[in-house]
């Protein structure tokens, strides 16, 4: 009776150390994913609409006033603040050591089309949504949170951006190469002074 009851007493040890190490594999973050860092695009473009000092840094790197390639880039805020009740926070003694009351929050929504004449090359959005608590003795200001959602949302566009980079560098380079002139088309005849135009036979030779 008592060998039996150390068996299941070392079955059971076994099982929960093997459940401990499986939760403990399951709960293995991940490795953090490097941001590319910020770098001009393959091709440079004017601003057509928004602001060349409020623009995502890869757009930032690209400007040139007399390229044929356009950006427009818009950004939107919408302000979401949330306050706990007072009557709720009063009698609450966590409020008096610094627990939250409240929330400061931006939604930041961006928008980026690159066109080149008619033709659109890309058109990318993004929106993110950044919140900061205060309490009874400390208070990010409104203008902290949203320099905070504007960053991240440039952010946003800029990696959009990387990702679709290398169909942007083929685009933009076929579009160079359509529009300049073949080697030799329409080009004049302009025959020295004195001297007879030529003459074509109608026949190939």
């Amino acid at each position: 009776m008592m060998k039996a009851g150390l068996i299941s007493f070392s079955l059971l040890l076994f099982a929960t150390a093997a459940g401990g190490c499986a939760a403990q594999q399951a709960t293995t973050p991940a490795p953090p994913i490097v941001a590319a860092p910020a770098h001009p695009l393959p091709f440079r473009g004017r601003l057509a609409d928004g602001d060349p000092n409020s623009v995502p840094p890869a757009v930032a790197m690209s400007l040139s006033g007399d390229s044929p390639v356009t950006f427009m880039y818009r950004e939107e805020l919408t302000h979401d603040d949330y306050h706990i009740p007072l009557i709720l926070t009063a009698f609450d003694p966590a409020t008096y050591v610094g627990a939250p009351v409240g929330d400061l929050g931006v939604t930041a929504f961006a928008s980026l089309s690159i066109t080149d004449g008619d033709r659109i090359l890309g058109d990318y959005t993004a929106k993110v949504h950044v919140s900061k608590s205060y309490t009874l003795y400390k208070e990010p200001t409104h203008r902290e949170v949203e320099d905070a959602a504007r960053a991240a949302v440039r952010e946003k566009i800029d990696e959009k951006l990387y990702r679709d980079e290398s169909r942007l560098a083929q685009v933009f380079a076929a579009a160079g190469q359509s529009a300049a002139p073949a080697a030799g088309a329409n080009q004049s005849f302009d025959p020295a002074p004195g001297a007879s135009p030529p003459r074509f036979s109608a026949g190939g030779q």
